[in-house]
């Protein structure tokens, strides 16, 4: 890599990774720098996300090229998943948007982007950081125009190490805009409590419910207790009624008293039935949206409603069959119609000539080792929950079964680890070393 290549960082994330035979093994994440109390920061590698979703830490020292919207690596990655350590900065996640004072007098300035160069002894440092004004002005129009921006030296401002008031995050956002939900907590549980709870704010209440279902429960906590109480219920609302009833009966319940008062009433009923069933019952662990139609109900229409984008892929795998009413808890239930039964029958048929006789129903006080047995028995994605009167409350689905039997933090654990070696066919060994180096010398 010739001396004096610079890249701007918010650029920077997304980009493929690749190795020296041209295949690729991810995509950047996030840039590691160490921030110094004197001389410029420095740049010490990257945050690469490769299969399932794990991000690991690629140092610049074998980065070979960063050239037309690639990077090329030396060879193959460590797969130990990185871990921040305290010293380490991350340039997405923690930089971007942070407020820094310009030495030259005109006020304070929010950063939009920075610029890492390598130097001719091949060392990477922030060299260029692109800022914005925070104090508007109005135009000759008398038009409210945003602050100016220009690109200064990293040595021409203070405070980039943070410390000052809370950053914003819409840039932090739009760079993991892509992201689904499951990898944006990934992101969320990775930052520092203050940052996480920056970013958390900034989402908008559908997109935070999504990504607070796919949280370890104290973060969910940690998050849901952060907001003002009225956004709160807001987001509330957004979950999955089943998600939300998980998430307030780990709160006190004064707290959580007070969070179903503001929610919808209707909303709070779902969450209130489900709270009253034990954790590890069927009641416990059902949704009560699943999707419910007539029997009279064309098969097309039933398609249309398991397309919603907001169906669970699991609860779109089957159509629950009932009398009127068809909300929970529902008229006599009836059974189940499969999607992929419907995909061979005319589209005009009715979905009550195409019920499956053979699923069977469980009561919501059944434990959770029969609606697993249900599950495999049936080789289901959901199974119905009906109460005495044969009346539908909800469904059981199989994402709901497995965050019962695995391990409480198993959002938090990762048994790639044990065998990371030999997927990996790396032998760099640690990444130690790399850091520990790096983080050591002055430039």
């Amino acid at each position: 890599m010739s001396a004096g290549t610079r890249v701007y960082v918010a650029r920077l994330a997304g980009t493929a990774v690749f190795d020296p035979n041209g295949d690729q093994v991810g995509r950047v994440r996030d840039v590691v720098v160490l921030l110094r109390p004197q001389g410029a920061p420095r740049a010490v590698g990257l945050v690469v996300e490769v299969a399932a979703r794990r991000r690991v830490f690629l140092p610049l020292t074998r980065v070979t090229s960063v050239d037309a919207g690639q990077v090329i690596s030396t060879g193959l990655l460590n797969m130990r998943r990185f871990e921040q350590r305290p010293h380490e900065t991350l340039a997405v996640g923690e930089l971007l948007e942070r407020t820094v004072t310009l030495r030259d007098g005109t006020g304070d300035a929010t950063v939009e982007d920075l610029s890492i160069a390598q130097t001719r002894t091949g060392d990477w440092f922030v060299d260029k950081l692109f800022v914005r004004h925070r104090v508007a002005h109005k135009g000759p129009l008398g038009i409210r125009r945003r602050g100016d921006s220009r690109v200064v030296d990293v040595g021409d401002v203070t405070g980039l190490a943070g410390g000052g008031p809370g950053q914003a995050a819409s840039l932090l956002l739009a760079a993991y805009d892509e992201l689904k939900a499951a990898d944006l907590a990934d992101v969320l549980h990775d930052m520092g409590d203050r940052r996480r709870l920056e970013v958390a704010t900034a989402l908008d209440n559908e997109r935070l419910a999504d990504v607070l279902e796919e949280l370890p429960e104290d973060d969910q906590v940690e998050i849901l207790q952060s907001l003002e109480t009225d956004r709160a219920a807001d987001v509330l609302e957004a979950m999955q009624p089943d998600d939300a009833a998980d998430l307030l009966g780990e709160l006190p319940d004064d707290q959580a008293a007070a969070l179903l008062e503001l929610m919808e009433p209707d909303e709070a009923k779902d969450v209130r039935r489900l709270l009253a069933y034990e954790d590890d019952t069927a009641g416990g662990l059902m949704t009560t949206e699943p999707v419910v139609l007539g029997p009279e109900t064309p098969i097309a229409l039933a398609l249309a409603h398991v397309r919603r984008k907001d169906v669970p892929p699991a609860l779109a795998s089957m159509v629950f069959v009932t009398r009127s009413p068809v909300e929970t808890p529902t008229g006599r239930f009836l059974g189940v119609v499969h999607i992929q039964r419907m995909l061979r029958e005319p589209p005009h048929q009715a979905i009550g000539s195409i019920l499956d006789p053979d699923v069977d129903p469980v009561p919501p006080h059944a434990s959770l080792a029969r609606v697993t047995r249900v599950l495999a028995t049936y080789n289901m994605l959901a199974v119905p929950v009906v109460d005495a009167e044969k009346r539908l409350l909800g469904a059981v689905s199989v994402d709901d079964v497995l965050d019962h039997l695995l391990p409480e933090d198993w959002r938090e654990t990762d048994d790639f680890e044990d065998d990371s070696e030999d997927d990996s066919g790396d032998d760099s060994g640690d990444d130690s070393e790399d850091r520990a180096a790096a983080g050591g010398r002055r430039g």
